[in-house]
């Protein structure tokens, strides 16, 4: 009888899809996810071997450079979403339904996701929210589209909130918060982001839940974990939460790069000999 040390790894495949990383969870592979906005970058971190790519309506803010997240259009998600897509080969994409694109009602909720499925070729779409989109939730699965779910801090409703603080650390919102987790799920929602909520918290919705939670400031007991790529790879060094970890500084290493580049142009040293035709 062959050991489970000679199964293959149930990440190992050549494309990712919502099944995969169900059957992760229950295998107990953690989810690698991470965000992506653009084609060159979605090809890279693909290659790296990245499950998930999100592409967050967080590109407000990285991409362009709005202070929250409110501002991006469906038409705007919809274009870096083609580029991620066109970037990748192995990754599931799932594409943020942006503020006012499914608030409004379940139909223009299902709207939204079918534009986003034909005209990005996106595999998901990702909205926020509890008890108030679940009826969003079942219709657009119940079309066909796959569905994740995203509760705790919630940015698009932070005028709401007020603050970008820790969720549900009383009682009664974390009470509310697990209940809105088990109906997502029996809405037909396929995973659940669990944003800047306590860890003990999150652990409990992720043992509560046969979907995978992706935790994100949400401590070690989720299914998985995803950051915003520019945090992780040092690009947006003026946003500092404890929840993140930088894995390169490329705003002081691009900045270098480039200030030497004006250096060698004033000083005519580029192009050299070598990098001019004749």
């Amino acid at each position: 009888m062959a050991s489970d040390s000679s199964r293959p790894d149930v990440a190992d495949v050549p494309r990712v899809t919502t099944n995969t990383i169900q059957e992760m969870k229950r295998e107990g592979v953690p989810i690698a996810a991470l965000t992506a906005y653009d084609y060159t970058s979605a090809r890279l971190y693909d290659r790296a071997g990245i499950d998930v790519l999100l592409v967050g309506d967080s590109a407000s803010n990285v991409m362009a450079g709005n202070e929250t997240t409110l501002p991006i259009t469906l038409d705007h998600m919809i274009y870096h979403a083609q580029c991620v897509v066109e970037g990748i080969e192995r990754a599931l994409v799932v594409v943020d339904l942006p503020f006012g694109a499914y608030q409004g009602d379940s139909k223009e909720g299902l709207r939204s996701a079918v534009r986003v499925m034909k005209e990005a070729g996106a595999h998901a779409v990702k909205l926020e929210g509890g008890a108030p989109v679940v009826g969003t939730v079942e219709r657009i699965v119940e079309a066909g589209v796959p569905v994740m779910g995203h509760l705790g801090l919630t940015p698009q409703s932070i005028y709401e909130f007020g603050t970008y603080q820790v969720r549900a650390r009383d009682d009664e919102e974390a009470g509310q918060l697990l209940e809105d987790a088990r109906r997502l799920e029996e809405a037909g929602c396929f995973a659940l982001v669990l944003e800047k909520i306590p860890a003990d918290l999150a652990t409990e919705v992720t043992e509560a839940l046969s979907i995978p939670t992706i935790g994100i400031g949400a401590g070690a007991g989720t299914d998985g974990q995803v950051l915003v790529s520019h945090d992780a790879l040092g690009l947006s060094t003026d946003f500092n939460p404890r929840f993140v970890r930088r894995y390169a500084e490329l705003e002081e290493t691009i900045t270098s790069a480039i200030g030497d580049y004006v250096s060698d142009v004033r000083s005519r040293s580029f192009p050299s000999d070598a990098e001019t035709y004749e």
